[in-house]
């Protein structure tokens, strides 16, 4: 009896998978179409991917060798035009450098701007640097605090680096006392890192020493003669 109530459960469940294979077997079809289709396509975007960051990087490094700063930042800017997001950010804060040392200053510090705008990691981060760096010498004191805030927080690791800029800048504008201390203090933090508590050591002794003072001026140069005059003796 057990065998014959076997063969009626088997032939409702065949029955009932033949029904639901002809309403939903299409639906199915369809389904695992899309699903292989899908893990397709996304192993052919990893491949893809993995493509462009090996070729991103063979072009970073060749950039990287460029000795002509000018050069340099062009052929960086031609890496950005392709480069994943990663190597695309790295691309632009090498290129914004090279226009600095090639003299786009306004060029490169909008690039900077843009870097730390789009990116609040560690590339963001050391494009602020760059640019406090950049507008030390030229911007005032308020501004650079401004630009190099979401650096400060106490629990930064960028917070020294920054500190660093504020201490130049208000050196730079003759603001002496204050630059000491700025200096001093960063000497002798431990969450310095070691070639910044060098440097600021040095600043601060530089400074403690008197380095700061004016000792004279540089003599004008000696007048070149025009061709043919006859140049007069020193007296």
């Amino acid at each position: 009896m057990s065998d014959i109530f076997r063969e009626v459960e088997e032939d409702v469940r065949r029955e009932k998978l033949e029904k639901f294979w002809k309403a939903y077997g299409d639906y199915v079809i369809a389904l695992a179409a899309v699903i292989v289709i899908g893990i397709a396509g996304f192993e052919l975007w990893q491949r893809y991917e993995a493509t462009q960051r090996d070729k991103a990087s063979v072009a970073f490094t060749a950039a990287q060798r460029i000795s002509n700063p000018k050069a340099a930042a062009e052929a960086f800017a031609e890496i950005v035009k392709t480069a994943p997001k990663g190597y695309r950010l790295l691309a632009q804060l090498e290129q914004a450098s090279s226009m600095l040392a090639s003299g786009q200053r306004d060029g490169a510090i909008a690039l900077y701007n843009q870097i730390a705008e789009e990116d609040h990691g560690p590339t963001g981060a050391v494009a602020r640097v760059r640019e406090g760096w950049a507008r030390a010498d030229s911007a005032s004191r308020a501004d650079l605090e401004t630009l190099l805030a979401p650096l400060r927080d106490p629990s930064s690791a960028w917070k020294q680096l920054a500190d660093e800029i504020l201490a130049y800048s208000d050196y730079h504008n003759n603001q002496i006392p204050k630059a000491a201390d700025e200096f001093n203090a960063l000497a002798n933090d431990a969450n310095s890192p070691p070639q910044l508590r060098t440097r600021a050591h040095a600043m601060a002794a530089f400074l403690k020493q008197g380095g700061a003072k004016d000792f004279g001026t540089v003599p004008p140069p000696v007048a070149v003669p025009a061709p043919g005059a006859v140049a007069a003796p020193p007296g």
